[in-house]
C-alpha cells in the first residue's frame, strides 16, 4: 500500500507518518520510485502500536523510539524488554533523595519486597519510586496509607501474575515480546483509569448516595 492508504487505514495523518519515518519509529517502506514507497501490514501494525504508546499510554516519542528499537532486537529476553518498557512509563521526576527521611523510606520499600519474597534487584528503579511515595506520605502525615503497603503489594502481585501469564501463553515469540510492551504501557493506563472510576463509585457508596442518584464526580472533558 502507498502512504495515503496507510494513513487512511491507520487513521494517522500523512505528515505524522513521515515524522515517525524520520524519527526512526517506523521502518522505511520498499522504494517503488524516486519519491514513492510501498508499505505492508507490518507497517500498519507498528503504526498502530506507536499511536497506542504515544496517545493512550502517554509515552514520549523518544521513549517510544527506545521501545520500538528494543522490539527489533533479537538479543533481548522478555525481562530485559520489560525493563525497557518500564523505563518508558517511569515518571521523570526528581524528588530529594539525599535526605535521611528518604533513606528510611527506601529501607521500608526494601523490607516490603523481602517480606513478600519478591525476586527484585536491589537497584530496581521501582524501589526508588516506592520510596518517593512513602517519603511523601510520611511528610504529609498520612500514616494510614503506609499501613496498607502490604495490601497494595498483594493487589499488585495478583495483577502481575495475570498479566505475565497472558504473555507466556502466546506461542509467537515476536507477538509475545510485543505484548510485554503493550501490557506494560497500556496496562498502566487502563489500571489508572479503572481506579478513577472505582474511587468515584466507592465515594458515592460510602457517602450514602442512592444508586438512582447521579453523584458528583469528575466531569468529562469536552
Amino acid at each position: 500500500m502507498r502512504i495515503g492508504e496507510l494513513s487512511q487505514r491507520s487513521g494517522v495523518a500523512i505528515p505524522t507518518i513521515k515524522y515517525y519515518l524520520r524519527e526512526g519509529l517506523l521502518a522505511p517502506g520498499t522504494a517503488t520510485a524516486a519519491n514513492q514507497a510501498a508499505y505492508g501490514d507490518e507497517h500498519l501494525r507498528r503504526l498502530r502500536l506507536i499511536r497506542a504508546l504515544v496517545d493512550v499510554g502517554g509515552v514520549s516519542v523518544a521513549a517510544a523510539r527506545e521501545v520500538i528499537g528494543a522490539l527489533a532486537r533479537e538479543d533481548l529476553d522478555p525481562l530485559e524488554l520489560l525493563g525497557v518498557a518500564h523505563d518508558a512509563v517511569t515518571p521523570r521526576r526528581t524528588p530529594d533523595r539525599d535526605s535521611a527521611e528518604w533513606a528510611a523510606a527506601r529501607e521500608t520499600a526494601s523490607a516490603l519486597v523481602v517480606r513478600h519474597g519478591w525476586m527484585v534487584s536491589t537497584e530496581s528503579v521501582g524501589l526508588d519510586l516506592v520510596a518517593d511515595v512513602i517519603s511523601a506520605l510520611r511528610s504529609l502525615g498520612v500514616a494510614e496509607a503506609i499501613e496498607q503497603l502490604d495490601r497494595y503489594a498483594d493487589l499488585a502481585q495478583s495483577l502481575a501474575a495475570f498479566e505475565v501469564a497472558g504473555v507466556i501463553a502466546r506461542d509467537d515469540p515476536a507477538r509475545r515480546m510485543e505484548l510485554v510492551v503493550i501490557g506494560t504501557v497500556l496496562g498502566e493506563a487502563l489500571f489508572a483509569a479503572l481506579r478513577l472510576l472505582a474511587h468515584q463509585h466507592e465515594s458515592a457508596v460510602q457517602l450514602g448516595y442512592h444508586p438512582t442518584e447521579n453523584p458528583p464526580g469528575p466531569a468529562t472533558k469536552g
